[in-house]
């Protein structure tokens, strides 16, 4: 019952159209079952010209209604009977279009909801998160899983509605006119729930593993597609073909295993209806051959009963429907109910320009429990105007320490301070707007070339865009493009080549002006000819700003104020280049491994 709940919050919001619909779908119901009580005066007084004969005392003011039928001469009727008709049609068919109308529009809106809460619940969680999910999973919760709540909101709820309404008024109907018979209509209805019950907890297993398959085969192709350089470079294509097949057959097994379930509920819910529709037929039938009952509330009686047998197989099948829905409504609420680890504090206070230094205190940090702290008893000043180098060898925390500094990780114990204020008292943009960030991969979008410079500054003019791209070195290239700086780069930048790229970025921090910049390996991956160009544009960017740049050849950083070393989380080494070839074991041999001269 409470993920059923959790499911019909996302109507929350919608309460006045929501009402507005049901009005209008009880308005529907009632017609549709009014409708068929014409087929009484139309056969035992219009066709046959005969009394209506009820079979037991009915309530007064039905009573008086088939009075005055019997009382009307069958000319009348013959006009006034189809008239009624045609009005109940009309009304009904627009009540119908009303409801259908406002629950698509709900759903709509619901749909919109559920992808913009998902999409700013995943902006704002940490990155903590995305650490341990994959990109494609979380695609496909916003995709898949939310067209799956759509099913369930739009066709599942307008049902679980309406068809209880069709069957309550027919129930009434159908009392009304012989309630003795009428009592083992609802031994269908208990005989129907069972199957029900008993194939939606399968269903809804299915569901959630077909989900998840779906999230395999959405993260598969993300990686594929976007490493499709990787894959081809290797010729692992039908590796990958090989691989994307098992997934796809496995979430085929899934949804025909699921779509069997739901397919065996109509024909059970219609094999029970026919045989109590067969029994009711020829009990009743009995009694209109011996004159007890007119064969126009005979008809009125076996039409009531098929009417309810027809919203109950709609319920079963409203039933699977909604099984599949709440299981993509469990996978939702996983990304909705997920905690930031590292929040901002209800009232932060705004960071001023750094002026003095950033400092490491007593600083531990270890991404889980279970695999134990990367950073150990990190102590460390890094003063305004500093160019700062974090050395050590692979897996050593180097880029783990440069991002306690834009708070995209907390330290486990220990803190972090800019001028002596704890970052964790400050707001994130005062404190992220100071520092600028290029990583080893440059990280674009597909958008164009004065887009991704100007990301997080679009208001910037035209002449500063030009003038961040000349200081970056990128000039050059940008203006051999298609339409310059309006050119589409493709997707992560696919159109350009390792250097452009980093160029690119490195622009977009030149014109994001920051005081502090963090390198994450920026030249690293490549080539001699790109490293030039992209280390004359970082000597540009890092003038008069306090730096802190890992590493990978030490001969970009020789003449740091500081070289930090790193060894299993632990500084073991601290000061310049000269005093650390003495000093640190460790610095000496990553230099000499480096500069050796084999010959």
């Amino acid at each position: 019952m409470r993920d059923y709940i959790k499911l019909l919050s996302f109507l929350k919001g919608h309460n006045r159209e929501f009402g507005l619909a049901v009005v209008f779908m009880f308005i529907a119901s009632l017609l549709q079952g009014v409708q068929y009580s014409l087929l009484v005066p139309l056969t035992d007084r219009i066709l046959t010209n005969k009394k209506i004969v009820l079979p037991n005392k009915v309530p007064h003011f039905l009573q008086n209604i088939v009075d005055k039928f019997n009382a009307t001469d069958t000319h009348i009727l013959l006009w006034l009977v189809p008239l009624l008709f045609f009005i109940m049609i009309l009304v009904r068919l627009i009540t119908t279009f009303l409801y259908d109308y406002l629950m698509n529009d709900i759903s709509q809106k619901i749909m919109r909801d559920i992808r913009s809460q998902l999409y700013e619940k995943i902006q704002n969680l940490s990155l903590e998160y995305f650490s341990k999910k994959r990109t494609g999973e979380l695609v496909s919760r916003i995709t898949n899983d939310v067209q799956t709540i759509e099913n369930g909101v739009s066709y599942a709820v307008t049902d679980m509605i309406r068809q209880p309404f069709l069957i309550l008024t027919n129930l009434v109907i159908v009392f009304m006119v012989y309630a003795h018979a009428a009592g083992a209509v609802i031994l269908l209805v208990i005989l129907v729930i069972w199957p029900m019950s008993v194939f939606g907890k399968r269903l809804r297993k299915l569901a959630k593993g077909s989900q998840e398959k779906m999230a395999d085969i959405s993260s598969h192709l993300l990686e594929t597609i976007s490493g499709i350089r990787v894959v081809k470079a290797f010729s692992m294509e039908n590796y990958e073909i090989e691989r994307f097949k098992k997934n796809n057959q496995e979430f085929y097994k899934y949804k025909i295993k699921g779509i069997k379930r739901s397919l065996i509920l109509s024909p059970v819910v219609e094999l029970l209806g026919t045989v109590f529709g067969l029994a009711v037929f020829m009990i009743l039938g009995k009694q209109v051959m011996q004159g007890h009952l007119s064969f126009g509330v005979f008809g009125l009686f076996l039409a009531g009963i098929l009417q309810i047998i027809s919203p109950v197989k709609k319920l079963a099948n409203v039933h699977a429907i909604t099984q599949q829905a709440l299981a993509a409504n469990s996978r939702i609420y996983e990304v909705l109910d997920a905690r930031a680890t590292v929040l901002e504090k209800n009232h932060p206070q705004e960071l001023g320009i750094i002026r003095q230094k950033i400092e490491f205190k007593n600083v531990n940090f270890g991404y889980d429990h279970e695999s134990g702290l990367v950073l150990q008893g990190i102590n460390l000043e890094i003063k305004v105007g500093e160019l700062v180098a974090i050395v050590g060898p692979t897996g050593t925390g180097k880029s783990t320490l440069v991002n306690l500094i834009p708070r995209f990780y907390d330290p486990t114990e220990g803190q972090v301070f800019i001028d002596g204020v704890d970052i964790k008292t400050v707001s994130f943009q005062s404190l992220r707007s100071q520092i600028g960030i290029v990583n080893q991969e440059a990280i674009l979008f597909n958008d164009t070339v004065r887009a991704n410079i100007s990301y997080g500054f679009f208001e910037a003019s035209e002449e500063k865009i030009q003038e961040a791209a000349d200081r970056a070195f990128a000039h050059s290239f940008i203006s051999k493009m298609p339409h310059g700086f309006g050119t589409i780069v493709g997707d992560r930048g696919f159109r350009l080549s390792g250097g452009e790229k980093q160029r690119l970025t490195i622009a977009r921090a030149i014109l994001r002006n920051p005081p502090i910049l963090i390198l994450d390996e920026a030249t690293s991956q490549l080539d001699s000819e790109s490293e030039k160009f992209v280390q004359q544009a970082l000597d540009e960017i890092m003038h008069g700003r306090t730096v802190v740049a890992i590493a990978h050849r030490l001969s970009t950083i020789i003449k740091a104020d500081q070289i930090v070393v790193l060894e299993a989380g632990r500084v073991v080494g601290l000061g310049k280049h000269q005093d650390l070839l003495k000093t640190c074991p460790l610095y000496k041999r990553l230099y000499e491994t480096q500069f050796s001269n084999p010959a």
